[in-house]
């Protein structure tokens, strides 16, 4: 039968034979990958509609992957010297091509298992960092890394087997009709690709049906998952690309309107957002230290309603200024870098820290308080040119690097650096010395323990569960290495003329059959230090508002562009706000907990959020409202495009 066919079709059987094999192997990963998911899938998906959409989204990977050797097999594939040759070469495209959409469709399972979507940006951008990636990779995921390499070694046997029967034994044509079966295939790969008649070609968009992100991506292959977000790293992501469009006079009439600058400031011409800010408090300038909790959400805390694992965070809450109701901006660590360092709001692109135009003249709060006299400090335990850290602070205004290779003989080292004590014991003894210069000083800590594979020292705390590497048991001891270092904190002379915020960067994880999870973007956050009052705060609160809250704090008064609140001062009610970015999807909450989401290419929706059953409920918000979180939803990229959040004495 199948020899039948393959007389059938000549020099077409390769290129039909490739598409049938890979086509199948997508098929099978998907309804593996359903089988897996079936409780959310039986839910929120739709049988007919993933496996029809899949199929579309399998032919244009197909198309895409064998467009170029199809085309060029219709004119060299024959028993001549050339043409044994370029048998060859068409047998390591087409083993190499069955390695690499098998080996991603068994990654897709440990990846949804972490991240809740198929591999996607992020799995591009970890590819960049090998060290830490493999070490994380060997000490976390050593079963996957055995699966994956049994399974890369069976892909290439069986994609060099099976390659060999598709070229062999092969009937040719006649020369004149080589050009026309080549312009056919040409034209079907072409039209495969593309999957559509219309302006613009396939895309995620034009399969995705469910309310769950994760359903939409089962539709999906991880292969085109990962070109696709490939190819969308190829330029910036620009807001104007995928939400509604306001004018620029718009945007900033309305993004201006909600900023609680002071009444006789005004703002300047070509830096719509800057305007002076005064400080709560008059007095010498006071140290500022972040210390960011890596991954640390508002579950893992008791005073939050979460687990009983944070007792140091519980314990801040009842000496310090707490915050109830804080969102952060985003999913990753850079995101939660840029909200409380620059203030600057989530866009569908990359966070600031890793985009091109924002490496110099952007506006960080260690710039302004370098040109203060300040020394300006970052602080990791692990490499810090990760995530392109060391040359976004280097580039504005952090003056003092700190990372790993300037520890003093640490006492563990895990795969993303140095331990949360090891960091925390550097931090206290660089800030003993910053305090006996009689300078005031601005560090950034960024802890790491908290991070897969969980690789904490031994003997420190009580398990909470088993096995030792989980998250419950890492984020007990990044509290733990906390707790530890805010003891030595009380106790040096630093202590009373510094101002401390523990807040987290993100959640752990961020999933759900929501396009925005709220939940999973409300994360702790203390201000503590000498002079700082203990008080509950149940305001709605965005990470943006922390670091004109902290310059407040120290007593600076400046002219920034941030558009974050200053949190000693009140803010009406009808100004609270969180803006949370997931993806290409952008929210905006309000103190009523009516939410506004921003999906590409489709019209804004708007839910009533409530808390206790974490349940988004579709309402009507008033038009004002919706143009004002759209106003916020393109201002990052109005304002990155156009040079608007620049340092102002550079600018």
């Amino acid at each position: 039968m199948l020899d039948r066919i393959k007389f059938r079709l000549g020099i077409l059987f390769p290129i039909a034979a490739s598409a049938v094999c890979c086509v199948a192997i997508f098929l099978l990963s998907r309804l593996a990958l359903i089988g897996w998911q079936w409780g959310r899938f039986a839910e929120f998906g739709d049988m007919g509609s993933t496996l029809l959409g899949g199929l579309r989204i399998d032919l244009a990977t197909v198309s895409y992957l064998l467009i170029l050797p199809s085309f060029l097999a219709c004119f060299f594939l024959s028993e001549n010297k050339l043409g044994r040759g370029f048998k060859t070469l068409f047998r390591v495209w087409i083993t190499a091509g069955i390695w690499l959409l098998i080996y991603l469709e068994v990654a897709t399972f440990p990846f949804i298992q972490e991240y809740d979507l198929r591999p996607n940006r992020l799995f591009i951008e970890y590819l960049v960092y090998p060290k830490e990636v493999s070490s994380m990779l060997w000490n976390g995921y050593k079963l996957e890394l055995f699966v994956g390499l049994v399974v890369s070694a069976i892909a290439l046997i069986f994609g060099w087997k099976a390659s060999k029967y598709m070229v062999s034994n092969l009937r040719y044509p006649k020369w004149y009709w080589r050009p026309v079966i080549a312009l056919l295939v040409l034209a079907v790969g072409v039209m495969g690709a593309r999957s559509t008649l219309g302006h613009r070609p396939l895309n995620p968009a034009m399969v995705a049906y469910s309310t769950d992100p994760l359903v939409n991506d089962l539709t999906l292959n991880s292969v085109y998952s990962v070109l696709f977000a490939a190819k969308q790293m190829a330029s910036e992501n620009d807001a104007f690309d995928y939400y509604p469009k306001l004018t620029a006079d718009e945007i900033v009439k309305r993004v201006q309107a909600s900023i609680e600058a002071e009444k006789s400031a005004k703002f300047d011409s070509t830096l719509p957002t800057y305007a002076y800010h005064e400080s709560s408090f008059k007095q010498q300038p006071k140290n500022i230290v972040i210390l960011l909790l890596e991954s640390h959400g508002a579950r893992y805390v008791s005073e939050l309603g979460g687990k009983n694992l944070s007792p140091t965070l519980d314990k801040l809450y009842k000496e310090g200024w707490g915050f109830t109701n804080l969102y952060a901006t985003g999913t990753r660590s850079v995101r939660g870098i840029e909200a409380v360092t620059t203030g600057f709001v989530p866009t569908p692109s990359r966070s600031t820290v890793k985009l091109a135009k924002s490496q110099q003249n952007f506006f960080t709060i260690a710039d302004l308080l370098q040109s203060r006299g300040y020394i300006t400090q970052f602080v990791y335990g692990g490499e810090s040119h990760f995530d392109n850290m060391k040359s976004f602070f280097l580039g504005n205004g952090f003056n003092d690097i700190q990372d790993l290779p300037t520890f003093d003989q640490p006492k563990f080292i895990g795969s993303w650096g140095a331990s949360d004590q090891d960091l925390y014991d550097h931090a206290h003894k660089g800030f003993t010395e910053m305090n006996k210069q009689g300078k005031p000083f601005f560090s950034l800590v960024f802890s790491s323990s908290n991070h897969t594979p969980f690789e904490y020292p031994d003997n420190v705390i009580e398990q909470y569960n088993e096995p030792k590497q989980t998250v419950e048991n890492a984020v007990k001891y990044a509290d733990f290495a906390l707790g530890e270092f805010i003891e030595k904190a009380k106790k040096s002379d630093y202590w009373d003329n510094t101002v401390f915020v523990a807040i987290a960067d993100h959640d752990a994880r961020v999933y759900g059959t929501q396009a925005v999870p709220v939940e999973n973007f409300h994360i702790p956050a203390v201000i503590f230090g000498g002079g700082v009052e203990q008080k509950q705060d149940e305001r709605l609160v965005s990470q943006l508002d922390i670091p004109p809250t902290l310059l407040s704090l120290a007593g600076i008064s400046a002219e920034h562009p941030m558009v974050g609140f200053d949190l000693t001062k009140e803010v009406p009610v009808n100004k609270q706000r969180a803006l949370m970015q997931r993806g290409k999807t952008f929210a905006w909450m309000d103190a009523n907990r009516e939410v506004i989401v921003f999906e590409p290419q489709d019209e804004p929706k708007s839910y009533q959020y409530e808390k206790a059953t974490q349940e988004l409920t579709p309402i009507k918000v008033n038009s004002d409202k919706l143009s004002t979180a759209n106003a916020y939803a393109l201002w990052g990229s109005f304002a990155y495009k156009n040079g608007l959040y620049a340092q102002k004495d550079q600018y």
